[in-house]
């Protein structure tokens, strides 16, 4: 099985991720794709995001009715923060016939080589790079193993939706309507 690993913080999980994720599933050589709700990036700071056990629950209900895709709390018991390439290592462990591909927004890319272990991730594993607006990677050097995958654009981000809950407006279909709920009834983001 070919699995797509789409990480995030998902804070809140949104009608953009969704878009993306059904895509890769259903426009590429992947059998699934899941999502990967990250309890720290280290490239982010830690006090913006909600409980991790509430953002895993939000992606749950929104993926419910897609059994083309997965929803995975794999990080949740390894070290904080979490390094990629140490949740792909515990993947191929956990599940030695899959092939695990790591889905990346464009806008990540020239960050990579600064992630940990980057060139080991890039030996053992494909990268699809979906576009993100206002993304430039034009300049950047070839590297093996990545695919540039024509995913749409839908230039919606988790700080918006936070910043429109904050402010009392409509955050209706940003967020799938159970997870909009979730927030509602837990009077989260406020």
């Amino acid at each position: 099985m070919k699995v797509g690993l789409l990480f995030g913080s998902f804070n809140p999980i949104h009608i953009g991720h969704l878009i993306l994720a059904n895509y890769m599933a259903n426009n590429t050589d992947l059998d699934t794709v899941w999502l990967v709700v990250s309890p720290q990036n280290p490239f982010k700071p830690s006090n913006t995001l909600l409980h991790e056990f509430d953002r895993l629950h939000m992606v749950s209900l929104a993926v419910a009715d897609n059994p083309d895709l997965g929803v995975s709390n794999i990080e949740f018991n390894m070290p904080k923060p979490s390094y990629t390439i140490d949740t792909l290592t515990y993947l191929q462990e956990k599940y030695p016939s899959y092939e695990f591909v790591l889905i990346m927004g464009e806008d990540n890319l020239p960050l990579f080589p600064k992630w940990k272990n980057s060139e080991k991730i890039l030996e053992y594993h494909r990268v699809y790079v979906y576009p993100r607006s206002g993304s430039n990677t034009t300049e950047l050097p070839p590297m093996s193993n990545v695919t540039f995958i024509k995913a749409p654009v839908l230039d919606i981000s988790a700080t918006f939706i936070r910043q429109c809950i904050k402010e009392e407006k409509s955050i209706k279909y940003m967020v799938p309507d159970e997870v909009a709920e979730y927030i509602k009834v837990h009077k989260l983001y406020l």
